[in-house]
C-alpha cells in the first residue's frame, strides 16, 4: 500500500478545490494555500496552459509541497472567445458570477451563435525540475437563462454537447465525471498515481 502525501492544490476558488480534491486518490491530504497562508500569484500569462504552470510553479516555490494548479474559464465562440482567461476576473469585474452571466447572456440576446467551449490546464508540480501540464476541453452551447445552482462559475449557463440542461442543473458527480477538469484530469492521472 502506497503511504500518503501531501498535495497542495493551487487555489483559493472552493469550488474547484472541493472538485480536485474528489479526483484525487483518499491517499493523498490535501491542502489548500490558504491552510498555508499563501496568497494567489498574479495571472501574468496569456493562455491558461501559462497561467496554470505559473501558479503550480509559485505555490511550489512556496510551500515546498506537491502541487496541483488549475486555470480554466468558458470561451464563447461569438464573443472572440471571451472571457476566456479573464472568466475569474470578469466575475470580479461585475460584483459576481452571477452578474457576468447576466452580462453574456445580454451579450448574445441578437447572436444565433452559443457555441461555447469550458478549458481547464492542469499543472502537476513534482519537484524543481518534474511538472507535467496537460488541458482539457468539453464544448456545448450558452443556454437563454440561468438555470440550476448546482457547481460554481458559469456552470448555469452552459449545456455540454449531447445535454439538455446546464452544469448547473446536474447533479455534482454526474459533472464530475466528465467536465473540463475531469478530462484534464485523465490526461495527468497516471503522473498523480505513480506518487
Amino acid at each position: 500500500m502506497k503511504k500518503k502525501k501531501y498535495i497542495l492544490i493551487g487555489t483559493h476558488n472552493r469550488g474547484k478545490f472541493k472538485e480536485i480534491s474528489q479526483l484525487l486518490p483518499k491517499r493523498f491530504i490535501k491542502i489548500s494555500p490558504s491552510q498555508l497562508k499563501i496568497k494567489s500569484p498574479k495571472e501574468t500569462g496569456k493562455t491558461f496552459k501559462a497561467n496554470s504552470k505559473l501558479k503550480a510553479n509559485y505555490f511550489f516555490k512556496k510551500s515546498n509541497k506537491i502541487t496541483l494548479s488549475d486555470d480554466s474559464g468558458i470561451e464563447i465562440f461569438s464573443l472572440n472567445k471571451q472571457p476566456g482567461i479573464f472568466s475569474a476576473r470578469w466575475a470580479k469585474k461585475y460584483g459576481s458570477f452571477n452578474n457576468a452571466m447576466k452580462i453574456i447572456l445580454n451579450k448574445l440576446k441578437n447572436k444565433s451563435n452559443r457555441k461555447a467551449r469550458f478549458v481547464c490546464s492542469l499543472t502537476l508540480r513534482i519537484s524543481k525540475k518534474k511538472s507535467y501540464t496537460y488541458e482539457g476541453l468539453i464544448y456545448g452551447k450558452i443556454s437563454k437563462k440561468i438555470s440550476g445552482t448546482n457547481g460554481f462559475g458559469y456552470d448555469p449557463i452552459f449545456i455540454p454537447n449531447g445535454k439538455k440542461i446546464t452544469f448547473g442543473q446536474m447533479r455534482k458527480d454526474k459533472k464530475y465525471k466528465m467536465d473540463h477538469r475531469f478530462l484534464a484530469y485523465k490526461k495527468i492521472k497516471k503522473k498523480i498515481t505513480a506518487l
